[in-house]
């Protein structure tokens, strides 16, 4: 069956809640494991059906935001799944109370009782309210944001098509792009403020609810961290301000020199690494996907039969469109046990990092589709990450039939983009904490804590004003994790650190590199992230020294790697 004929139907919540409340009786009344079990295992099937029309709901109104009956379901699910997480709150209650522990844990392991412990600390009904008007505040967010008609040159544009000027190698035109997509920002920015103002007051109310000093620790537990702390990511904060930013700095001096432009750079010049042009796919959308699948048929059977079955099945969405939220993610729909990628090609090579990143994520799923309990299937994001950012790496020895003429560049720029991409997410994280931690901070406030930290993670970007918003400290506004996902974006970093050693196992032997990604991969998310990179043999981005490995074996890469026929 094709996605267009997968079927939507908005349940009954009161009978969502009495099989709930049934599951939850059977098995507490439970007289001995085998009674245990069964209510277990009727209650993960009670949880795949009700996601998977929530996320369907939720697929097709990110597809076109103007469609008037999935605006009207998505209203109807940002209110219900609160009231969901109360019931699921009871569950988990339940099975940590239940005598049979031992029993569950011999057959499905202790990480769900761990989680369960952490999902407790994250929830109580008091804040179901509180949750309702986040998920209301976050949509508004990106109905926005999609709904954006930007004025450049002769056309009228959304901001994923905007977004190829945005590196157009002509200066003027670069420029231009980069200053239409500002004002817009900057027209709509006491919109942006409002909404991000309700947002942290709303989350910091739910933490002090809750008994926490703060949202730091509440937004910790959301996240489901369960192998490291606020220190640790400190700690990581400082390895990446020590050994990736001089690097980093090191790189875009370089590229000042290559584009003949003063240093430090204006955020447009930053964002065109050779004169000539970033590189840019070779084909058309439909050509992508082709040597995607060319790709994946080449890298493994596994691979191979995933996209396939991707394909014929269209639970691709990728073309840029009127209405369709910006953006990319992949997602899963469990009762079809399959995963979806949403996307918006726009030309650059962006393009290709969706058949790569998000077919990295989707086909972890696919490999861990009929796991039990179904939260067995993903990881925490950051162990998720890696699977997305790794299969990037592995998609280079591809890169002739991805970009054609431009294979080069684009193995330069994506090595040099993995490592420079480092000091920006980390940046997102630590301007969080801040955010939390002075939840009463003005707008203009939280806009000069962005500049400081700018100047600290970023120092080779100009901020002159030139640029509205950008060079005004005002850019995070655009990066949706930050309104709708609080501490996600770190997760990016560690998993980049990850990646960046598969990207140095690749150098040395792509099957051996291949063996370990598999390793990871199969454990899905029965393991913590920690204790996943030591089953596969890999470093964590916690150990001491780990970053300035990477950073030590990529730098010697990227000094030797041959330039002079790039223009």
């Amino acid at each position: 069956m094709k996605f267009s004929q997968f079927t939507y139907t908005r349940p009954d919540m009161d009978e969502v809640q009495r099989q709930y409340e049934q599951a939850i009786s059977k098995l507490a009344g439970a007289q001995e494991y085998a009674q245990a079990r069964a209510a277990f295992l009727e209650k993960d099937a009670l949880s795949r059906r009700v996601q998977t029309q929530a996320t369907l709901c939720s697929i097709r109104h990110s597809i076109d935001t103007t469609d008037a009956f999935y605006d009207q379901e998505s209203d109807f699910w940002n209110a219900a799944l609160p009231e969901i997480e109360e019931w699921e709150q009871g569950w988990t209650k339940a099975l940590l109370d239940s005598p049979f522990r031992a029993e569950f844990a011999a057959e499905y392991g202790e990480l769900m009782f761990l989680n369960g412990e952490i999902a407790l600390k994250s929830f109580a009904p008091e804040i179901i309210p509180e949750m309702k008007q986040e998920n209301e505040l976050t949509l508004r967010y990106e109905k926005l944001l999609a709904s954006a008609q930007i004025p450049f040159e002769d056309g009228v544009y959304t901001l994923s098509q905007l977004t190829p000027f945005k590196s157009d190698p002509e200066d003027a035109r670069r420029l231009g792009a980069w200053q239409a997509e500002g004002r817009w920002y900057r027209e709509h920015q006491q919109e942006l403020d409002e909404i991000y103002d309700e947002l942290v007051h709303l989350r910091d109310g739910m933490g002090k609810k809750l008994g926490y000093e703060s949202y730091i620790p509440l937004g910790y537990y959301r996240m489901g961290r369960n192998c490291y702390t606020q220190q640790d990511v400190e700690r990581f904060r400082t390895a990446v301000v020590e050994d990736v930013v001089p690097l980093a700095d090191e790189l875009f001096r370089r590229q000042a020199q290559r584009l003949g432009v003063a240093y430090p750079l204006s955020f447009a010049d930053a964002a065109l690494e050779f004169r000539s042009g970033n590189p840019k796919p070779s084909g058309t959308a439909e050509e992508i996907l082709q040597a995607g699948e060319r790709f994946y048929n080449a890298l493994s059977p596994e691979t191979g039969a995933f996209f396939r079955m991707m394909r014929e099945r269209e639970l691709m969405d990728v073309l840029s469109t009127k209405g369709k939220q910006s953006g990319g993610y992949c997602t899963q729909l469990w009762d079809e046990r399959v995963p979806f990628i949403f996307a918006n090609f726009n030309g650059t090579q962006g393009d290709v990092e969706v058949v790569t990143h998000e077919a990295g994520h989707a086909f972890a799923f696919y490999m861990n589709r009929d796991r039990v309990p179904c939260e067995y299937a993903w990881p925490t994001m950051e162990a998720c990450e890696v699977h997305s950012m790794s299969m990037e790496f592995f998609a280079e020895q591809f890169a002739q039939d991805f970009f054609g003429a431009d294979a080069q560049k684009f193995r330069y720029s994506h090595l040099s983009g993995a490592l420079t991409f480092l000091p920006y997410g980390t940046m997102v994280d630590h301007f969080q904490h801040i955010v939390y931690e002075h939840p009463d901070y003005t707008p203009a406030q939280r806009h000069g804590e962005w500049k400081r930290l700018l100047g600290i993670y970023m120092p080779w970007l100009r901020l002159d004003g030139e640029i509205p918003f950008y060079a005004d400290g005002e850019g995070w506004q655009r990066q949706h994790h930050i309104y709708s996902s609080p501490f996600y974006y770190i997760d990016y970093c560690l998993a980049q650190t990850v990646a960046l050693q598969f990207w140095g196992l690749l150098q040395e032997s792509p099957a051996q590199a291949w063996e370990h990604y598999m390793a990871y991969t199969r454990q899905g998310g029965s393991r913590t992230f920690t204790q996943m990179l030591e089953q596969a043999g890999l470093e964590s981005p916690f150990r001491e020294h780990c970053l300035h490995q990477v950073c030590t074996q990529a730098k010697a890469y990227l000094e030797r790697f041959d330039l002079s026929q790039i223009s």
